[in-house]
């Protein structure tokens, strides 16, 4: 049976995939070398890995194997590859070229930033879009550029500026990868429809806000039954219709204990609970800590 490793740190994934500490909690960028000019193996992980945090990396691969999800990842010479959080990965036989870099944001370092629902919003951080960018030698160099300054700030000392530089460099970084992927993209999409993951998420926003989402609520909605519905996502996106709504409202919950000095009882019934110790109760199963820990962690 395939082991299952969920990541909610950048030190723990850092440690797991033999990179050296972080030098930010919530940020890193790291750069892979090989010791031959042709190419660089990476770790053989025989696990499905998910995370908390976005992955952007710019290496082009030779051979291998990559699932997204329960899909095969098409990466034929392709140089950027963008994993967004929770999507569950697995690779075997990975071999790259030369040099890489990798970039990794876990989503609190974006909360309250103006990309935040940029990253939120990009589809191809999500199983809609499961093939790695192809660029051309003059796109590849321009991003390139902008890997190179977001790991000159990384390595800089950390001021009062370093978060809104990085933050300008991730926009510009996203604005060309959107560009570059509608481009690709455009043919391939107007030929396919929408995967039931972004049916599903379309159905979750379609509810009230104040009410919990359910399983048979959205099912309705896509006129499918709850257990084709669980079973199909399970399919796509490595994790159960409840998993998948759990998701949602931990999320909704972590910008309104951002957003707002509001009390973790009134962000509980916002968010349809009825009794504000199942709430917390989810939340710590689902964070590792209290929605009122979270808030102070994460604000300072």
């Amino acid at each position: 049976m395939t082991q299952k490793l969920h990541f909610s740190n950048l030190h723990d994934y850092h440690q797991f995939i033999g990179l050296p500490d972080p030098e930010h909690p919530l940020f890193s960028i790291s750069s892979m070398e090989s010791d031959t000019t042709d190419e660089l193996s990476c770790p053989d992980i025989d696990a499905e890995i998910s995370t908390d945090f976005y992955a952007v990396s710019l290496k082009q691969i030779l051979e291998g194997e990559i699932y997204y999800g329960r899909t095969k990842y098409d990466f034929q010479n392709g140089s950027l590859i963008c994993v967004g959080p929770r999507q569950v990965i697995r690779t075997t036989g990975i071999k790259a070229r030369s040099s890489a870099k990798m970039i990794l944001i876990h989503e609190d370092f974006l909360r309250g930033t103006s990309v935040q629902s940029i990253f939120d919003e990009a589809s191809y951080f999500t199983y809609a879009v499961n093939e790695a960018l192809h660029l051309s030698p003059k796109e590849e160099t321009l991003l390139q550029t902008i890997f190179d300054t977001l790991e000159q700030e990384y390595k800089l000392n950390h001021d009062a500026f370093s978060k809104d530089i990085i933050i300008s460099q991730l926009n510009t970084l996203l604005a060309y990868a959107e560009r570059f992927y509608q481009r690709q993209f455009q043919q391939r999409m107007e030929n396919q429809t929408s995967s039931l993951k972004q049916h599903f998420l379309a159905a979750l926003k379609n509810i009230p806000s104040n009410q919990i989402p359910s399983v048979e609520n959205i099912a309705t909605q896509l006129n499918v039954t709850p257990r084709y519905l669980s079973d199909a996502l399970k399919v796509e996106t490595g994790n159960t219709a409840l998993e998948n709504i759990h998701h949602y409202q931990i999320d909704r919950a972590k910008n309104m204990l951002l957003g707002s000095d509001d009390s973790v009882s009134v962000i509980a019934y916002a968010l349809g609970f009825e009794y504000p110790q199942y709430f917390s109760r989810l939340f710590k199963k689902k964070v590792g800590v209290t929605p009122t820990e979270y808030r102070n962690q994460t604000r300072h």
